[in-house]
């Protein structure tokens, strides 16, 4: 989930840390605690990790909330990472949830989203709607139902077009 992620990533959001079983392994792996933006929606969980991570920013907030809340002065985030279960949020939630991450990440930036089971949990068509592709990157079977890892990113696009080749 994290193997793409690293002190040279910068800051990172992640959104429903739970009990930081990812954000622990961010650390492991360099992020420093005050790169991290802890998204939760649950007062328990938000109050459990304001006192395991006490200097990560933690934001008790549904990440519906993103759309319309910037989180930095321009897109700096240089990863997200999700165990959000989009399977159970309602395409608009999901959508929303999107934009917000985008909007918060530099270009290049990407969303790791983990899901049980071998389907990207975010249908293709708000992929497409928010020109978006998802790529499994990693997986396992140790788990039942097996989890699997998505990187979303942008879409990369041809700067500029030449006509000629129609």
């Amino acid at each position: 989930m994290t193997q793409d992620i690293g002190p040279e990533t910068g800051p990172v959001l992640e959104l429903g840390p739970g009990t930081g079983p990812f954000t622990r392994a961010l650390l492991e792996r360099g992020v420093r605690e005050r790169d991290l933006t802890l998204v939760e929606s649950d007062p328990d969980f938000a109050a459990l990790l304001k006192r395991r991570f006490p200097g990560a920013r933690i934001l008790e907030m549904d990440a519906v909330g993103l759309r319309h809340l910037p989180l930095f002065e321009g897109p700096a985030v240089g990863a997200a990472v999700s165990g959000l279960p989009f399977r159970l949020i309602t395409p608009r939630q999901t959508r929303a949830i999107l934009e917000g991450v985008f909007a918060n990440l530099r270009p290049g930036g990407a969303l790791y989203q983990f899901t049980l089971g071998w389907r990207c949990p975010i249908d293709q068509s708000i992929l497409d709607c928010l020109d978006l592709e998802a790529t499994r990157v990693g997986f396992t079977l140790r788990n039942f139902p097996p989890a699997t890892v998505y990187r979303i990113a942008r879409i990369k696009t041809v700067k500029t077009y030449d006509w000629r080749f129609l």
